[in-house]
């Protein structure tokens, strides 16, 4: 499939790239090479087969809930560079 330089310019403008003149002709063959291998898989018979969203079949790791004793909060803090009142004590990175 054909794309003019004007087609390019406004995809181009859409997106808010700023092309130069020099790559206009590049970026129109590499769409135009693009578009026809699309084509090209629009005329794959796909009767019967199902749509899919991975490659893969992908399932979800379910368990069940259980309930456990929390952890000793002395030994969650026995490693920490600073604690105070029970929590963890770290650098601010948001100024305000």
């Amino acid at each position: 499939m054909k794309i003019t330089k004007d087609e390019v310019m406004y995809v181009a403008g859409l997106a808010r790239l700023d092309i130069d003149e020099t790559s206009i002709d590049s970026f129109a063959q590499q769409l135009g090479k693009i578009l026809e291998y699309i084509e090209t898989l629009n005329s794959v018979d796909t009767e019967g087969v199902a749509p899919t969203f991975h490659a893969i079949s992908i399932t979800n790791a379910f368990r069940e809930d259980k309930e456990k004793n929390h952890l000793d909060r002395e030994k969650v803090l026995a490693n920490a560079q600073e604690a105070e009142n029970g929590s963890f004590v770290v650098p601010k990175i948001i100024e305000s």
